[in-house]
């Protein structure tokens, strides 16, 4: 899949690939230095888990560090058609659950979102029963529910899944799981997320082994902790849990986005800057850290919550290898496809996590990157220089991964599908703006 492009300036009368006249689409003039500080949103990975997790409150929940973006509007919208009440005030969201009116979401929202399936577990929980149709989400491959299911019913529920449509209740006669000793083939972090959220209001104990270790994990743990549930060993691979009988209200502030943080870091390395940003949990970037420095990016960290990256002259190539935490995450696996596309030598990258998630390849190279791709292990042979080029969003870090690369790219970018950025990204333009970023959001037919 190498690419020919000439790798000299795109004109930016080229049409950018948008299959609707009045699509959104990006657009990014590259090569503009970038200077200044970032600052870095509440993680969406944790807040969409955490908003699953009021519903084990019979009193509610108020979190901060909300960021602004659509899968926190979808996922907003499927706890309404629970019954939650939810106010939002800037950066902070007020959720009721103290009235829950139903125990089944619609498969028109579910369908559009992932985490949404997580409040399965709450649900049943807290209800004895739950109906969730089955999940949807970015394209990046099948994601089964294989280990929800299993953990469930080793938790005392019957599961039946009909007509893409999972039914679960507890089959004990007070209507409550029971804890159980739960062994999941994988590190599976919805799973385990689900299945600490069940087990909190489920009698006994409950021993979670191979569980995930991601730092959304712990979040969600400390939540569930503050309203009242007894959970300890979040963040190794062993969690207990001791069945309380209700969950009451609590106040939460939401971890930083240790994705966003590092897809600023490599905006930094790409286009040669420097950029300051906060608030991060450094201990969360360390693998990210590690590779930067490997290719030659310096990274500095000024203190508890800041980190400082500075761009060099020349980068090397370095191999990565997707794995869950704390091996390199999956989610910055395209950022640095970018990066290491403009890198001396060959750098290698394989997929683990998801089957489908190397798509941006096929974008990459209608940049000028020289990738090449076979399976799930694509190896990059840098460039001196990409090129902007018209290109397509495939999913949500695919989209940033061509924000990046626009970003050091020479001539006009332009990016259509859009709607995967917003999901996970809260104002990235404003925030690539106020740190001399060139780029704008207009749309197709208003193109020139």
């Amino acid at each position: 899949m190498q690419s020919t492009m000439d790798l000299g300036t795109v004109s930016p009368t080229i049409e950018p690939m948008s299959p609707e006249t009045n699509a959104p689409i990006l657009r990014i003039i590259g090569k503009a230095p970038l200077s200044g500080h970032v600052p870095i949103s509440g993680a969406k990975n944790s807040i969409l888990a955490l908003m699953a997790g009021t519903l084990l409150s019979s009193e509610g929940c108020r979190i901060r560090n909300v960021p602004n973006l659509a899968d926190v509007k979808r996922m907003s919208d499927i706890l309404e058609t629970l019954g939650v009440k939810i106010s939002r005030s800037g950066e902070t969201l007020d959720l009721d659950t103290s009235n829950l009116t139903t125990n089944s979401a619609p498969y028109e929202l579910v369908s559009k979102m992932r985490a949404s399936f997580f409040a399965l577990g709450s649900l049943l929980a807290r209800l004895g029963s739950a109906k969730m149709p089955l999940p949807g989400g970015c394209a990046i491959g099948a994601r089964p529910v294989e280990l929800h299911v299993r953990g469930l019913q080793a938790l005392g529920a019957f599961v039946q899944i009909e007509h893409g449509i999972v039914h679960a209740h507890a089959m004990s006669s007070n209507g409550r799981l029971q804890g159980a000793r739960i062994y999941m083939d994988y590190p599976s972090v919805g799973a385990t997320e689900t299945l600490m959220m069940a087990a909190t209001l489920a009698e006994g104990e409950t021993i979670i082994e191979n569980a995930a270790l991601e730092p959304e994990v712990v979040d969600l743990a400390d939540l569930c902790r503050a309203m009242g549930a007894k959970i300890s060993g979040a963040g190794t691979n062993t969690i207990a849990i001791q069945g309380v009988d209700r969950l009451h209200f609590a106040d939460f502030t939401a971890i930083p986005d240790r994705i966003e943080a590092a897809t600023f870091m490599i905006a930094a390395a790409i286009t040669r800057s420097t950029l300051s940003m906060s608030p991060v949990i450094p201990a969360h970037l360390t693998a990210a850290i590690s590779k930067l420095q490997d290719i030659g990016v310096t990274v500095r960290i000024d203190s508890e919550d800041m980190i400082t990256v500075i761009g060099g002259d020349r980068y090397r190539a370095v191999d990565i290898e997707t794995l869950p935490y704390p091996g390199f995450p999956t989610d910055m696996q395209a950022q640095f496809m970018a990066l290491l596309s403009i890198c001396e030598g060959n750098g290698v990258v394989t997929e683990t996590v998801f089957e489908n998630r190397l798509q941006h390849v096929a974008e990459l190279n209608r940049m000028g990157a020289n990738i090449r791709l076979k399976n799930n292990v694509a190896v990059v042979t840098g460039v001196p220089q990409l090129s902007g080029a018209p290109v397509m969003a495939t999913d949500l870090r695919a989209s940033a991964a061509l924000v990046i690369a626009g970003l050091a790219a020479d001539g006009e970018t332009t990016i259509t599908g859009l709607h995967h950025l917003d999901r996970g990204y809260d104002r990235i333009e404003e925030k690539l703006r106020n740190v001399g970023a060139n780029l704008y959001r207009t749309t197709a037919n208003t193109a020139v």
